[in-house]
């Protein structure tokens, strides 16, 4: 039997595809497709690179770290660029993701505002990211950071970035194939975690 589109959005079937390695995004035309690609992208949780530079601004900005309190705004803001592949149908479908306790943030905030965070999707050990945003220098920077350390203290496995950036090379990001991904999953799959 073929899914409809609708279907396909649900927070069951979603959260199946992320336990498989796959993504969601929309394309310019707003259909969400669900992705697969033979090179992945993580930050290894034991020994990721944490820059001198960046490990001094972390302890000693006025930057306040919260989880899981501004999801939906971190989300928003994500999707707040010129192009964007955060449609406000894959964001209603992420709400049900939220409600299953797979959706999860790390937000940046100061003077009461929210001024940078990220996203992702959780199953078992492993955390999905998804996008990130800044309105301050260094916010996107520190709130990777923040996770990193929060999935550490939780015990989680693997930390997936989907695509290689610069700005994520810094953390030590690796290109994987997608055989040693699946291998990693299916580690992170055996592991009982909470975020």
């Amino acid at each position: 039997m073929l899914l409809s589109e609708k279907d396909l959005l649900k927070a069951e079937y979603m959260i199946l595809m992320y336990s498989q390695g796959a993504f969601p995004m929309a394309d310019e035309n707003k259909k969400i497709n669900w992705y697969l690609p033979e090179i992945r992208t993580i930050i290894p949780l034991e020994n990721f690179n944490f820059p001198r530079s960046l490990r001094k601004f972390y302890c000693y900005s006025e930057f306040i770290y919260k989880i899981d309190t501004s999801i939906i705004s971190v989300i928003r803001n994500c999707a707040k660029r010129e192009t964007t592949w955060i449609s406000d149908e894959l964001i209603e479908a992420y709400k049900g993701l939220k409600k299953l306790g797979h959706l999860h943030s790390v937000e940046v905030f100061k003077d009461d505002g929210l001024v940078g965070g990220l996203y992702g999707v959780t199953y078992k050990g492993a955390f999905f990211g998804e996008s990130m945003f800044s309105k301050v220098s260094q916010a996107s920077k520190c709130a990777l950071v923040h996770l990193i350390l929060h999935l550490r203290e939780k015990n989680f496995t693997l930390l997936d970035v989907q695509y290689q950036t610069e700005h994520l090379k810094m953390f030590g990001a690796l290109e994987i194939n997608f055989d040693d991904f699946r291998n990693r999953l299916l580690l992170s799959n055996s592991v009982e975690t909470s975020f």
